[in-house]
């Protein structure tokens, strides 16, 4: 097959991008059939926000979803897949287990909330577009004639982004070993292929010092809140040398219990971001140092423990993001440029950066008829309306005919494995990837 020769359509005959065109049509049509399915879905995980790994009525109305999508029994749902509440849905056209190793591509769905505030960056909707998208992969797919491209159609649910990192315990447990390339898309204010999302290092500190009355003799005490006010300041000060695409942000959990006692013991939490995973060392090493600076000043001693895991900055893959917004304009959507995307700056930190260092994915941003901001209030309502639904299907389309150009263009899926392997050398991970 010459380079940029699609794969035949139909088994043995002759197929043309007219031919990949109608199947695309078809996997958006397959979406609109179920688009009141779909919104039920949404809405049934919207109402009842749950938080990282506690997702049980979600993880519920997904699996269930999937076990009754017509027709019955088309899709194998491994309920509970290595964490209580992710799961694994396995569809492959008829025959395909004879073939020689399919394709196997992935959509990635989340269903956490945020604390107080619910779905305030629409998990539902990212839950939503991961099912919808697979639908219509199947859909294109299961009425070829002919045989069939040997490809199978994974969906994972991949809980606790928002804290924990699931997606990182799924890796851990092999949940992504042996997918070609995996797609998600993530609501915001806009439509972008690719955000730059960052690395990330959260950090607990807890200073441990001694308690004393206050008023009648605070000498003897050693005053724990202090060290927790000087760690604090140590770092805004720190930021005057910071790189303009750094962030240190935190909170003092705890600063003491009564006015009238020289605090024993404070707790911060902080979160370091940088654009790499070859930056965010340097800057926690300087965040680091600013939390035993404080403790040396007021003889308190320091604990310093970071996250169970590190979140990776996501990698670009220039090649699956421009087939990406090809399709995405036909359908309509309007794309911020790239060079918008890079001044507009970071966009936070993401699970998906450490997918995005094992398997070749994309994980664009879609806007949802809202120009609220996520993390709000009325970011919560936006998930939850109807207008959000016309966004996050159209979204879903553009997903699923990404996923037929994989399936049918050799050559866009080999310059996609390029660009995977040449982002992992410029982070110089290469090696320490399996």
């Amino acid at each position: 097959m010459r380079p940029g020769e699609e794969r035949p359509v139909e088994g043995g005959a002759c197929g043309g991008a007219s031919e990949l065109e109608l199947l695309k049509l078809r996997a958006a049509e397959r979406i609109d059939e179920a688009a009141e399915r779909l919104g039920a879905l949404s809405r049934a995980i919207w109402s009842e926000p749950e938080l990282a790994y506690q997702e049980h009525h979600a993880h519920g109305v997904l699996t269930r979803f999937f076990q009754g999508e017509p027709p019955a029994a088309s899709w194998t749902v491994q309920p509970h897949y290595q964490l209580a509440t992710a799961f694994r849905a396995e569809w492959e056209p008829p025959g395909v287990r004879s073939a020689p190793r399919p394709l196997h591509l992935g959509f990635l769905c989340e269903y956490d909330a945020l604390p107080g505030i619910g779905h305030a960056c629409g998990h539902n909707l990212i839950a939503e577009v991961g099912a919808a998208a697979a639908l219509g992969v199947k859909g294109a797919l299961e009425g070829l004639p002919g045989p069939p491209p040997p490809v199978k159609v994974i969906v994972l649910g991949t809980p606790a982004e928002e804290d924990g990192g699931g997606k990182i315990d799924l890796i851990e447990a092999g949940a992504f070993k042996n997918l070609d390339v995996v797609f998600m898309a993530h609501p915001s204010q806009e439509n972008a292929a690719y955000l730059p999302d960052v690395a990330e290092h959260d950090v607990t500190v807890k200073y441990y010092g001694k308690a004393s009355h206050a008023a009648a003799y605070p000498w003897e005490g050693v005053n724990a809140l202090d060290a927790a006010v000087l760690a604090y300041n140590n770092l805004s000060v720190l930021r005057q040398q910071m790189k303009p695409t750094w962030r240190v942000h935190g909170i003092i959990k705890n600063g003491g219990v009564k006015p009238n006692i020289i605090p024993s013991y404070s707790e911060l939490i902080y979160y370091v971001r940088a654009p790499s995973m070859k930056e965010l060392p340097v800057l926690t090493k300087k965040a680091e140092d600013c939390f035993r600076a404080a403790a040396l000043a007021t003889g308190c001693t320091v604990e310093i423990k970071g996250g169970a895991h590190d979140y990776y900055n996501v990698l670009p893959n220039k090649s699956l993001w421009k087939a990406y917004i090809e399709n995405g304009e036909k359908l309509g959507i309007d794309f911020i440029s790239e060079n918008d995307a890079v001044l507009n700056g970071s966009s936070g930190s993401t699970d998906f950066g450490n997918v995005s260092f094992v398997v070749p994915g994309i994980h664009p941003y879609f806007y949802i008829g809202s120009d609220a901001l996520n993390h709000t209030e009325e970011y919560t309502e936006a998930a939850g309306s109807q207008e959000a639904q016309f966004y996050t299907l159209r979204t879903a389309k553009a997903l699923a005919m990404t996923a037929l150009d994989v399936i049918f263009k050799p050559e866009l899926l080999e310059r996609i494995r390029e660009d995977f392997k040449s982002k992992l050398q410029e982070e110089e991970f290469l090696n320490r990837v399996e």
